[in-house]
């Protein structure tokens, strides 16, 4: 067990933290030369294209150092704020953490909170400085920065790079030296917590687990502490790039277990593995249940295809504990799920993987956030609010709560003015501003997390050239002045594109909502009203205008009243369609209210 290590690397997004992991796979010939490519642990089509790590991945890798095997256990993990979860899972199956940053870029927001997601689980921190080859980068200024967020010394600090494989020799040396070997019992009754799992369709559920206490031997049969199931595990073994049964993983160690779970339910991250026969007495804590941040519906296109979605949510569930979900119905799309996610990149992510991999066209509806409302009848008893359409009448209505977050944003200088007034558009109130140093500053807000939703994270990129980072974590209720903007189309609520907003954009959004819809809904035989109402008041209209044909081309010549009577009898046929006529949304529609600002 004393040569067994296990790391997580850890970093803001884009710096290089899966480059990095590219370069100790060939370092310890884990992977052949012929295997090797880019971002060699990001398996899915998405996280390729897009550049960006979505799921943490385990790997082991062997490696001799001053004569001895070790094997060491890495979990390449996410950097993006949306994807804290995968990282948090992570933590907690390990001992160490490589702390990567950017000798380019510097220490931004999510280096920071990834750092104390780290402390908090008592890790040792190897620092990193990546990118040193880059002509921009700044090591000296970068590396005093490490020093004034870590405490650690100036000798501390690794200078690699992953492209050109410096430094990675020095990596693996201070991973054998600097993080302790896992502490654990063999003798004692199997413990191991379940930190990640996969489907397969020919084999059931994968889940990949790290030993505590005890060991687990293949044909043992094993129990599941939350559920209560148990199973016998029909194969075990460690992961390299392929699998790698073994008969048995021993204290300390990452493996997979095979034990042809078909139901996603009997599976939970966190959860305890133990023996059936003697089971050990104390789950593992530490692993707390997610919080999602943004609400959307997500129906399918068509209504038969309901229960199919539902497993394949389950079945992506299972893959991406962060997703939550429960049925609910819509007038204008029939059955569909709420879903709760981390944030718009994690709702993007969600409904990509869902039409790739499960091959389910599907509507999202306007994302939105959890309220408190309170009605004058009890004003003391709040309820949960997840769609507008819950949201009871302004006669009866006390007040309505929103869920507030303590926003960080690490800038230069130059960008002060325009993010600050970006915030505070935003409804924000600075609590502090900190230089960090000269060049740099950390801005607290307060914030409406409705505010930061749908286009804060694109916009404070553009306002700032790229150079802002950003964090955030909740800070409970605050009442706030609210009302539902309901959008009709012909006269009819179109209840998927309800939203709740706050009094003074109210006006404003429901103004572009509508001229954003009359750009994409496609023209009718007849006339459509497209307005924005806030209880019976409408405060936005316009009007797709119907396509004509022109009954009077036949008539030339001749006296008006022969035209006008072809017009009327036009105009009584349009006003009979409008009333049977019902309005197809498209699915850009749905997703262009989000972009208003564009």
């Amino acid at each position: 067990m004393k040569h067994i290590r296990n790391f997580c690397i850890i970093a803001h997004i884009d710096h290089g933290k899966s480059t990095l992991a590219d370069r100790l796979l060939g370092a310890t010939q884990t992977v052949t030369a012929r295997e090797e490519k880019a971002q060699l642990l990001d398996n899915m089509d998405l996280e390729r294209e897009r550049g960006i790590t979505i799921k943490s991945h385990a790997i082991q890798m062997e490696y001799k150092y001053k004569g001895e095997d070790y094997i060491l256990n890495l979990i390449d993990t996410p950097g993006h704020v949306d994807f804290s979860y995968e990282v948090s899972r992570s933590i907690a199956a390990c001992e160490g953490a490589l702390l990567i940053v950017d000798a380019a870029q510097s220490i931004q927001a999510q280096t920071i909170s990834n750092l104390y997601l780290a402390l908090e689980n008592d890790l040792e921190i190897i620092p990193v400085l990546n990118k040193v080859d880059l002509p921009s980068a700044n090591p000296e200024e970068v590396s005093d920065d490490i020093i004034d967020l870590l405490g650690c010394k100036l000798e501390d600090i690794i200078h690699a790079s992953g492209k050109t494989g410096l430094g990675v020799e020095n990596i693996l040396a201070a991973i054998i030296e600097k993080i302790p070997a896992p502490k654990g019992v063999k003798d004692e009754p199997l413990q191991a917590l379940i930190f990640d799992s996969h489907y397969n369709p020919f084999r059931g559920i994968e889940v990949i687990f790290r030993v505590k206490n005890g060991e687990i031997r293949k044909g043992q049969k094993i129990k599941f502490m939350a559920t209560g199931n148990e199973y016998f595990a029909d194969e075990v073994g460690t992961l390299k790039l392929n699998q790698v049964p073994k008969d048995v993983i021993s204290t300390g160690d990452v493996g997979y277990l095979i034990s042809g779970i078909k139901e996603a339910k009997e599976v939970k991250v966190g959860d305890t593995l133990t023996d059936a026969k003697t089971p050990t007495t104390n789950m593992i804590t530490g692993f707390e249940d997610v919080k999602p941040m943004v609400f959307a519906g997500i129906y399918p296109v068509d209504t038969e295809d309901y229960e199919d979605l539902r497993a394949s949510m389950e079945k992506l569930q299972l893959n991406d504990a962060s997703l939550v979900f429960t049925p609910e119905s819509s007038a204008a799309l029939g059955f569909g799920f709420r879903c709760g996610f981390l944030g718009m990149l994690h709702l993007e992510i969600i409904q990509e993987r869902l039409e790739r991999e499960y091959d389910m066209t599907v509507i999202t509806t306007v994302p939105n956030v959890s309220y408190l409302a309170y009605t004058k009848k009890e004003p003391e008893v709040g309820f949960v609010v997840n769609n507008p359409s819950d949201l009871p009448e302004p006669s009866r209505l006390d007040r309505v709560e929103e869920p507030f977050i303590k926003a960080t944003i690490i800038t230069k200088a130059d960008y002060v003015g325009n993010v600050m007034s970006l915030c505070i558009e935003k409804r924000g109130v600075i609590t502090n501003q900190t230089y960090l140093t000269t060049e740099r500053v950390e801005l607290n807000f307060d914030m409406p997390l409705a505010e930061i939703v749908f286009d804060f994270y694109d916009r404070l990129k553009t306002v700032s050239k790229g150079y802002a980072s950003f964090d955030y974590s909740p800070i409970g209720m605050r009442a706030s002045k609210l009302v539902k903007l309901d959008v009709l189309l012909n006269g009819q609520s179109v209840d998927a594109l309800s939203a709740l907003i706050h009094e003074s954009n109210a006006y404003n959004i429901g103004k572009k909502m509508c001229e954003k819809l009359r750009e994409l809904i496609p023209r009718q035989q007849f006339d459509i009203p497209i307005q924005a109402a806030i209880g019976a008041k409408i405060i936005a209209r316009e009007t797709i205008k119907a396509l004509r044909k022109d009954v009077t081309a036949k008539c030339y010549g001749g006296d008006i009243s022969r035209k006008r009577k072809l017009l009327e009898k036009q105009k009584k046929g349009k006003k009979r369609m409008r009333l049977v006529g019902n309005v197809e949304i498209p699915q850009e529609a749905f997703m262009a209210v989000l972009k208003l600002n564009d």
